[in-house]
């Protein structure tokens, strides 16, 4: 009836596999690629941030009970 092939050679077997394997590695590579781009750009984000953190000058956080100069801040001119 069928004529019996059954199904791959063991050489189209073979060379699957090593298609698999090489499509494994290349995937790898990329993902590999894009974290190493993804952190470079992260590193250079934070030091971008932190040069324009320090042109301003400052803290940024200011106390609402005490002044820089020690006396009442801005809170105790309501009391």
């Amino acid at each position: 009836m069928c004529g019996g092939g059954g199904g791959p050679s063991q050489a189209e077997q073979q060379a699957a596999a090593e298609q698999r394997v090489q499509a494994d590695y290349v995937k790898r590579e990329a993902a590999e690629d894009r974290a190493k781009q993804k952190r470079e750009d992260i590193n250079q984000a934070l030091s971008a941030r932190t040069q324009r953190q320090g042109k301003r000058g400052g803290t940024g956080r200011r106390s609402l009970f005490t002044s820089s100069g020690g006396g009442a801040g801005y809170l105790q001119r309501f009391n």
